[in-house]
């Protein structure tokens, strides 16, 4: 070797030298310039093979992992804001955080995700916040619908979502409003169309199907979240299983006058003793959605806020991971399903945010044999009345959005490794 090789080779080593033991730090606290790409740099941190700690509760709920140039190049470009942490200063981190009420939980493996959606969504009048904040965060995901649900394709993925999708077979309850739009009118006979090709004589037996393989996708180890009417609808299917709960608009047929008896609420994941509302002329499912029909003290824009729940990061890490964020106080927003009464949860539910001074009730999460549910209620975080027609949300305009992180949260749960409780 002669000595310009031995030169070369020496200055090679010290330029190296300061990544040697060297953390890159992606801060969520309020010093961060686009939360929401912050989770896409993450994702794409464990898609190329590189683990991830998130910090929770420490500045915000950060992540960190070893220093890598390639994934600080991918932070400027996102314009997400990432800092070098030499060793000496990620022990003083690692040690705070082992004092106060904070953890660390790794983060292994990019989920793989999907949205039930049908496959013509850009076609129909609404958005999706979960599309809409995935594809701004730049995390991959695949759209599926009833015929990849019904033919076992959930096993592929590690995470689905729901969101105004309406599986009691009412078409989302539009009727009142919408029955004349030549976009409900084709929306309708697509979803007759689709469930007859799939061998069922009605779109509620379908929409019964599709939920009742989510659950065994849950039982199996699958992680679901829920915005909107799927929240509710999707309880409800569950627990009207054998019984018609819908009009003759909805199925040529009426509603089985003991409907409300028949209800078995052990199949629901996160409601019980709810009372159905079949009226097609009433935009509601049931009375466990928080609307002015159903007794929610109107508050208005200004004055709706609701309130995350504080847990112990080293005795209760998921509930943590589900409610990373900035503040703690987020702004309230409305959907078909805006929030749940309290009464009508299960006890074996677990409160994640609620209004404070109400029993209203925002996001919920459980557990369901080797899986998770998590529903949050309201359609966009960032629009707080969202009409049908309306234009989707532009993030870019939201990079800091609380209601959206709670979203993203979720998208990371089910990369996190499972740890034994502290005791």
């Amino acid at each position: 070797m002669n000595m310009k090789t031995i030169l070369r080779f020496i200055a090679c080593l010290v330029l190296a030298l300061p990544a040697l033991g060297q953390k890159l730090l992606i801060p969520m606290d309020l010093t961060q310039t686009d939360h929401l790409k912050a989770y896409g740099v993450a994702y794409y941190a464990l898609a190329h093979g590189l683990n991830v700690e998130w910090l929770l509760n420490y500045r915000g709920g950060s992540f960190m992992m070893d220093y890598a140039s390639e994934v600080e190049h991918e932070c400027r470009l996102r314009g997400v804001l990432s800092e070098q942490v030499g060793s000496g200063d990620a022990g003083a981190i690692y040690s705070e955080i082992e004092q106060q009420n904070m953890e660390v939980v790794l983060l292994e493996k990019a989920p793989k995700v999907a949205i039930y959606a049908p496959p013509e969504v850009t076609e129909e009048p609404w958005d999706d916040a979960v599309n809409l904040a995935l594809t701004y965060a730049e995390i991959p995901f695949d759209r599926i619908y009833d015929p990849e649900v019904l033919t076992g394709k959930l096993a592929k993925y590690d995470w689905l979502h729901l969101h105004h999708e309406d599986f009691t077979g009412q078409y989302g309850k539009f009727y009142a409003m919408y029955r004349f739009a030549q976009w409900y009118i084709d929306a309708q006979r697509k979803e007759e169309t689709l469930a007859q090709n799939l061998g069922f004589a009605k779109v509620s037996q379908d929409k019964l199907a599709v939920a009742k393989a989510v659950k065994s996708y849950v039982a199996q180890g699958g992680f679901v979240f829920a915005m909107c009417s799927a929240t509710d609808s999707y309880d409800i299917a569950l627990a009207a299983e054998g019984t018609d709960i819908c009009a003759v608009p909805f199925d040529g047929d009426g509603v089985d006058p003991d409907c409300q008896q028949k209800l078995d609420f052990s199949k629901c994941f996160a409601f019980e003793n709810f009372t159905l509302i079949t009226d097609p002329m009433v935009y509601e499912y049931s009375d466990i959605d928080v609307s002015p029909r159903t007794g929610m003290a109107p508050r208005g824009d200004e004055g709706d806020y609701f309130t995350l729940f504080d847990f112990s990061a080293k005795y209760d890490p998921v509930p943590t991971m589900l409610t990373q964020c900035h503040t703690s106080v987020v702004k309230g927003f409305m959907g078909q399903t805006t929030a749940f009464h309290k009464r009508f949860l299960k006890r074996s539910a677990m409160l994640l945010a609620q209004t404070e001074g109400t029993d209203e009730v925002k996001y919920v999460h459980g557990n369901f044999g080797k899986g998770t549910w998590t529903f949050f209620g309201g359609h966009d975080p960032e629009d707080y009345r969202h009409q049908v027609g309306d234009p989707p949300t532009n993030l870019a305009l939201h990079k800091n959005s609380p209601g959206y992180r709670l979203i993203l949260n979720n998208v990371l749960f089910p990369a996190a490794r499972k740890k034994e409780l502290k005791t």
